[in-house]
């Protein structure tokens, strides 16, 4: 049996199918935007200026958190809080990667099932690659097309396994981190740099015997986030409880999200950290395109392994092998432009 092969849409039909709200034709969208395939990656380019206009109305929100805090069960219920406000939300999940084939490893649509299934929800799960932060490198993109298809809110959940959270933080508006109950050691554990990049702090699996546990531990972040300088923003974090399990804290925690997009757009800060996070992607664009062409290069693969080898065994200074293969790449690109004057 053959099957029929999807007809191939224009960017001008991806652009209305998303803005209309087509929740398939905004999944083809973001598959093309993760695509490394040259076709795609210019039709990427042209969905993303058609739908850009109706872009950045969307809340952006970065999760992330200690292993085993249970980020995925906090999404589940938070995520069911913020669609019974009537509120349609994404969830942007990144799944940590097999560096071998690429692969997802754990599938968020099946661990975020009545989420899921939820009307007013759209779940996407990536897998991060080799992408630094916890983040997919399509991550900024996707977030357009989601905005440009009307959600109210948009989730982005991190890996989470002690990469670079600055990149998380470069991308979103609020950044929530949960922690667990017991402060003790994973107040000395958890990364100083990702507590002052924190918008506010929620312990998670307070509910039953942690309850205790919890409010000491909230104390202890508390007093922590004191001795930090103050944000830029001037925004103060917040340390908040919850159970995702008993859906209690939930509330509080929306509640101080909104409070902080109403601050901040008040001082008009919301707006100039959206205008430097869009020249940051313009520029590390730049990086990941320019890296791409050194390495893709006809001399440079030619010659990368043998200069790689003489570094290694230490005949050559890395220092000079790094200059050898810029000469070469250099040299290849100024060929290319006399030959195309």
């Amino acid at each position: 049996m053959r099957y029929k092969r999807k007809k191939r849409l224009s960017a001008q039909e991806y652009a209305d199918g998303i803005i209309s709200g087509d929740r398939i034709i905004l999944s083809r969208a973001i598959t093309i935007i993760e695509s490394k395939l040259p076709a795609d990656v210019i039709l990427a380019e042209e969905i993303l200026e058609l739908i850009l206009p109706h872009t950045g109305n969307t809340l952006r929100v970065g999760i992330t958190g200690v292993p085993g805090v249970g980020k995925s069960t906090f999404i589940e219920s938070f995520g069911k809080y913020i669609t019974s406000k009537e509120m349609q939300l994404a969830v942007l999940t990144i799944d940590p990667s097999s560096q071998i084939s690429g692969g997802s490893i754990l599938g968020d649509k099946t661990r975020m099932e009545e989420l899921s299934n939820d009307p007013l929800a759209y779940v996407r799960p990536s897998a991060a690659g080799s992408a630094l932060g916890g983040v997919n490198h399509k991550t900024r993109e996707t977030m357009l097309l989601c905005e440009a298809a009307g959600f109210d809110v948009i989730l982005i959940e991190t890996v989470g396994v002690g990469q670079s959270e600055t990149t998380v933080k470069g991308i979103v508006d609020f950044f929530l981190l949960l922690m667990l109950a017991g402060a003790g050691d994973e107040l000395q554990g958890i990364k100083r740099g990702i507590m002052e990049m924190a918008d506010a702090i929620a312990i998670t699996k307070c509910d039953g015997d942690n309850v205790h546990r919890g409010k000491l531990a909230r104390a202890s972040y508390q007093n922590a986030l004191h001795l930090f300088p103050p944000a830029e923003s001037g925004w103060a974090p917040k340390v908040m409880t919850c159970s995702s399990v008993q859906n209690e804290g939930l509330d509080e925690i929306l509640e101080n999200i909104l409070k902080f997009e109403k601050d901040m757009k008040e001082k008009g800060f919301f707006q100039s950290n959206r205008q430097s996070q869009n020249l940051h992607w313009m520029h590390e664009t730049i990086d990941n395109h320019l890296k791409r062409a050194f390495y893709t290069n006809g001399s440079v693969e030619g010659n990368l392994n043998h200069l790689e080898n003489q570094v290694i065994q230490n005949k050559l200074p890395a220092i000079a092998g790094a200059r050898k293969l810029l000469e070469l790449f250099n040299q290849t690109r100024t060929e290319n432009d006399k030959n195309m004057a």
